[in-house]
């Protein structure tokens, strides 16, 4: 109960930070506090670097020229189905997840504070409900799904839309969040997309510090069935 209650009272702390860093740039945050009015100003995201290493093998690196777009959090599903009497592994069927914009957080510390913060967040935020965030000022920048025809798609409105491509994977890291409170069967692998036919500004996107998403090892027999795993991650965008 101590390690449930300490996990939802960090991420309280911190969503209640993010959506308050949101509210005031809605608002004269020169004239509710003056000392944070320094700080917000535009986010040189060239200072921020994508995290591409597990420890023991590394994504390629952004193709040259590209530069960062969006950093955001993803909280969502994978999807998984099972055919009726079925014992082997579950088939993945694609993903659905929010994408929350963090960049107006990114101002108040610096680039390997607000890097070491978001790679904590993803292991708290695969716990939380996700009802309560999308309650907050925390601003959703887009959506990521799959089309019907089997491609994942990244829509982020006016900044950019991609429909992508995977051409690299490494596992998640052994230490990294397995799922809800911990448990779960394994954090998806660390991902780079590129683009495909159909995609506006957006040229890649990283997904890294996964937590959660990972399907059980067999679909154990039953009936045919869809399953969805509750996964949080980083999504990098460049263009």
């Amino acid at each position: 109960m101590a390690s449930f209650s300490r996990t939802n009272i960090t991420l309280t702390l911190a969503i209640l930070l993010l959506s308050f860093v949101c509210s005031t740039q809605a608002l004269s945050i020169k004239r509710l506090n003056p000392q944070l009015a320094g700080r917000n100003r535009p986010i040189n995201l060239s200072a921020f670097h994508v995290p591409l290493s597990n420890g023991s093998a590394s994504l390629p690196s952004p193709t040259p020229g590209l530069s960062l777009k969006a950093i955001t959090l993803g909280r969502g599903t994978q999807n998984y189905t099972c055919a009726a009497g079925s014992t082997a592994a579950p088939v993945a069927i694609g993903a659905k997840a929010d994408l929350l914009d963090v960049t107006p957080f990114l101002s108040l510390v610096s680039p390997s504070q607000a890097q070491s913060i978001l790679n904590l967040l993803t292991s708290y935020l695969v716990s939380f409900d996700f009802g309560v965030i999308t309650k907050t000022s925390i601003p959703i920048l887009g959506k990521h799904i799959f089309d019907a025809a089997g491609v994942p798609v990244f829509d982020l409105g006016k900044k950019g839309y991609l429909k992508a491509k995977k051409i690299a994977n490494i596992a998640a890291p052994k230490t990294a969040c397995k799922g809800a409170d911990g448990k779960g069967d394994g954090a998806i692998d660390w991902l780079t997309l590129t683009e495909a036919p159909g995609s506006t500004l957006m040229k890649e996107v990283y997904r890294v510090e996964t937590a959660g998403g990972k399907a059980p090892a067999s679909c154990g027999g039953g009936a045919a069935r869809n399953i969805e795993v509750q996964y949080a991650t980083q999504y990098w965008f460049f263009g």
